[in-house]
């Protein structure tokens, strides 16, 4: 089982341009995600994915690997796809798409995910964590998952499935466990190739979640819960919270 880590890393965001190049604790963010990727003992390479030379100096510099791709990708899976074409080893069997913004990525995160793939039915693969209280459950930017008996996920969503019909809201965890979408995704290499191909979905379009058009489409995404909490950079305001974490 041979597996590639790929990291997806843009400069332009709208939100926060430059953001694989801001300075946390004296490394760049792009930095601190690659050397928490390699620490993963399941993966057998790591490369960032990026379409600026100045991500692209920025790895060389630290003496990471890297491959230049296309600028106009709709997507990390895109881009991971064409990373899995463009990086030597061959015959690379899964792909774990690795954040670039959550620059303390627990390695055993990786390789929990990396570890579905163990099962060759095993097409595409991410992470859930349970749901611990109320204002998380409700908040429509945290997508949640519902999963059936095998692990498999039935349905993302950005409101509260299943709805708990005669229990009030305040007591919804009470009678339910609920859980939200940890955002690393595996792919078996021949799927990954395949995703690429399909169409925007109306699920997808709907709530504005890329994994929908997946399902919506005959895929089967296979879940593994864990306890740790992702620190994902989208604002400066983060990367301010991400600072006062190392001190």
């Amino acid at each position: 089982m041979k597996i590639l880590g790929v990291i997806p890393a843009r400069y332009a965001s709208t939100r926060f341009p430059g953001k694989p190049l801001a300075i946390i604790g004296g490394k760049t963010m792009i930095q601190r995600v690659y050397e928490q990727s390699l620490k993963a003992s399941k993966v057998d390479a790591v490369v960032v994915a990026t379409d600026d030379e100045r991500i692209a100096n920025e790895v060389d510099r630290f003496g990471g690997k890297y491959v230049m791709t296309k600028h106009d990708h709709a997507s990390g899976t895109d881009r991971c796809a064409e990373a899995l074409s463009l990086t030597p080893g061959g015959d690379w069997d899964a792909v774990i798409n690795i954040q670039g913004d959550e620059p303390f990525i627990a390695p055993d995160q990786i390789d929990l995910l990396a570890s579905c793939f163990e099962d060759s039915s095993t097409q595409l693969a991410t992470l859930v964590k349970p749901i611990g209280n109320i204002e998380e459950l409700f908040n429509e930017n945290i997508p949640k998952v519902t999963i059936a008996n095998n692990g498999n996920a039935l349905y993302f969503s950005r409101q509260v499935i299943p709805f708990l019909k005669n229990v009030v809201k305040a007591d919804w965890l009470k009678h339910h466990v609920y859980f939200k979408h940890i955002g690393i995704y595996g792919y078996r290499a021949d799927v990954l190739y395949q995703l690429t191909k399909l169409k925007q979905s109306k699920l997808e379009i709907a709530e504005s979640l890329e994994q929908l058009r997946w399902l919506e489409n005959g895929y089967h995404i296979y879940t593994k819960i864990t306890e740790f909490e992702t620190i994902a950079i989208d604002t400066p305001e983060d990367l301010q919270r991400a600072q006062l974490a190392l001190n």
